[in-house]
């Protein structure tokens, strides 16, 4: 090869590696250029203010912002409830926690139930010992005294017998009712009254024209509001003395 042919040779070299870098650079200011154009992002400029919070840890130390809870931290009802279903799957050797969680959710759920039921039958149980009857407590036994039989024929009435059954039984209060009605019955049959089932303590006391049986007809009569329409509880104590005024104005009568 001659001299002239390998000068040749170096300047086509030259050239090619030149027309190459050109053609790079205006593609790569081409690509620089496209994506310039289609950047929308807008930059803000504004100042910025800096600001200062102090005292957070202070500000946020409720019960509200606690986010990491364990069971320590909870509540005893959460405690409970944790312990409970831990015991049960121990117990009943579950394989999981969520089945042992559902089955105490089912567990005390029916433990509520029992405990409401229990709590009804005990009260029901207290009105039943206290009243000694059933829902209807002291103002049921009004009725143990027929009134077409013994109110409108008192005079065909031994109240001497009923007393006895009614003190045998510890019902004083129907004891008291017996020797109210009684006292109208002695009344009547001595003329110091007319006997009427309509007619009220008042009535009969205006008819009483003698101050001495006025005073204890109107103190019987208390006693008798008191203990019977009152449906206060009379102990055998108190009965006795309730007793001896209707026994003594009973007396008078017949005096």
């Amino acid at each position: 090869m001659s001299r002239k042919q390998y000068l040749h040779i170096v300047l086509l070299v030259f050239g090619l590696f030149f027309y190459s870098e050109t053609i790079s650079a205006k593609s790569i200011r081409t690509f620089e250029t496209v994506l310039v154009e289609q950047d929308s992002l807008q930059i803000d400029t504004a100042s910025v203010e800096k600001r200062h919070f102090e005292n957070l840890k202070t500000l946020y130390t409720g019960e509200d912002y606690v986010y990491d809870r364990t069971v320590e931290s909870s509540g005893w009802w959460t405690r409970f409830k944790q312990w409970l279903s831990e015991f049960l799957r121990d117990f009943f050797k579950m394989k999981g926690e969520k089945q042992s969680s559902a089955f105490t959710d089912i567990a005390l759920k029916i433990g509520a139930v029992v405990v409401i039921l229990l709590v009804i039958f005990f009260i029901f149980k207290a009105v039943m010992n206290s009243e000694g009857k059933w829902v209807f407590g002291k103002g049921s036994d009004k009725n143990i005294i027929p009134v077409s039989d013994i109110e409108a024929n008192i005079h065909a009435t031994d109240f001497k017998t009923l007393i006895a059954s009614a003190e045998a039984e510890h019902n004083y209060r129907l004891a008291i009712r017996y020797y109210y009605l009684w006292l109208l019955k002695d009344l009547t049959n001595a003329e110091i009254i007319e006997y009427d089932v309509e007619k009220t303590n008042s009535d009969y006391q205006n008819e009483i024209s003698t101050k001495s049986l006025k005073d204890g007809f109107s103190y019987t009569s208390y006693l008798y509001n008191y203990i019977w329409y009152g449906e206060f509880d009379v102990n055998e104590n108190e009965f006795n003395k309730a007793k001896d005024a209707f026994i003594q104005f009973l007396k008078s009568i017949k005096a």
